[in-house]
């Protein structure tokens, strides 16, 4: 078994943003020149996008943004509150009010920075039938400074957190940030993990997402995720189990502990690479009417894992979880939960 489980054991760094979620139809998406399982940064052609959602599609809040998103999940899964804090950047305004009231009600401690004139960051869920767009207008998430991490009550809670989870949106914001926290983790042996977190993400910020690997000592991506970096990496192959492979012998600073990489397929089977070997976990197959929204499943599959993974248990049990969490998810609107989870393992 893992340590004991503590307050600060856990701390995330991503984007926060308030999710308005809500269900549009195709129109709307051709509106705004939206694909329906996409997830892209907001232009200026978006930018009315957000209050239409709220004035006239009945839109739900979510304290949203991948990393923020995950840490509730695992927060939710642990049952003791602040084992997870979160640091992102938001405005100083009614959405972060909004934003921390939320997380803060799931038991995840957050240490937001407050960007004097930036707007707290948005994300439009659009949802059409089972499918999500995701239309995020980072705002002052896009403003996060490394001077965060250098305030001395935030250093302490860096430096006395285990494990370190990072999306690969955080790429477009601080890739400084990101590497004070990868040698952090490395020179005090501590774990750093990062997801892939979309396409475009390995396609156009391949440099700091490259110059974060050697430090990653898991990693998670999707299918779409996994092929992309295959190609803009040139690993020479579209098989997915063997881009995993691939994946986890990439060159690696801490060579005594191998990286293991871990891909999502959606209703397929989730791929584990580690220690050269290949082993697939078969997903939970849910009928079309009980699937609500897929929003957040890949978020709250690694909540799930982390939330075992903290406690020491094996990998095998931390993807099951994880598996769990997606399935209970994507049964629900947006990245939510209710009631005790129940995940035996």
């Amino acid at each position: 078994m893992g340590e004991q489980l503590r307050e600060g054991m856990i701390l995330g760094l991503g984007n926060p943003l308030l999710d308005i979620s809500a269900s549009v139809d195709l129109d709307f998406l051709k509106k705004y020149n939206l694909k329906a399982n996409d997830a892209i940064l907001a232009e200026n052609i978006h930018k009315p996008l957000y209050d239409e959602l709220i004035e006239q599609y009945n839109a739900d809040f979510i304290a949203g943004g991948a990393v923020q998103n995950t840490l509730r999940v695992a927060q939710w899964l642990l049952e003791k509150p602040h084992v997870a804090t979160f640091m992102g950047c938001v405005g100083n305004d009614k959405y972060s009010e909004i934003l921390e009231k939320k997380a803060r009600l799931s038991g995840l401690n957050v240490k937001y920075q407050y960007h004097p004139t930036e707007s707290t960051g948005t994300c439009g869920v659009l949802i059409t039938g089972k499918h999500r767009s995701l239309c995020a207008n980072l705002a002052a998430a896009n403003c996060f400074s490394p001077l965060h991490i250098q305030v001395p009550e935030n250093r302490r809670i860096l430096e006395n957190a285990q494990y370190y989870y990072i999306s690969g949106f955080f790429l477009t914001v601080s890739p400084e940030t990101i590497q004070e926290v990868a040698k952090h983790a490395h020179d005090n042996g501590k774990t750093f993990m990062m997801n892939l977190s979309a396409p475009f993400l390995c396609e156009f910020y391949k440099e700091p997402m490259m110059a974060a690997f050697p430090y990653v000592d898991i990693i998670f991506g999707n299918e779409t995720e996994a092929e992309t970096f295959s190609k803009a990496n040139n690993l020479g192959t579209m098989d997915r189990k063997e881009i995993a492979l691939k994946m986890s012998e990439l060159p690696k600073i801490n060579d005594k502990r191998k990286r293991i990489v871990i891909i999502t397929q959606g209703a397929d089977s989730v791929i584990l690479a580690k220690d050269n070997i290949i082993t697939e976990f078969p997903a939970v197959h849910l009928s079309e009417e009980n699937v609500v929204d897929t929003n957040g499943a890949g978020d709250a599959f690694v909540g799930g894992f982390l939330a075992q993974y903290v406690k020491g248990l094996s990998i095998e049990t931390c993807i099951k979880c994880g598996i769990w969490a997606a399935t209970v998810i994507v049964q629900r609107s947006g990245c939510t939960y209710e009631g005790k989870p129940d995940f035996a393992p």
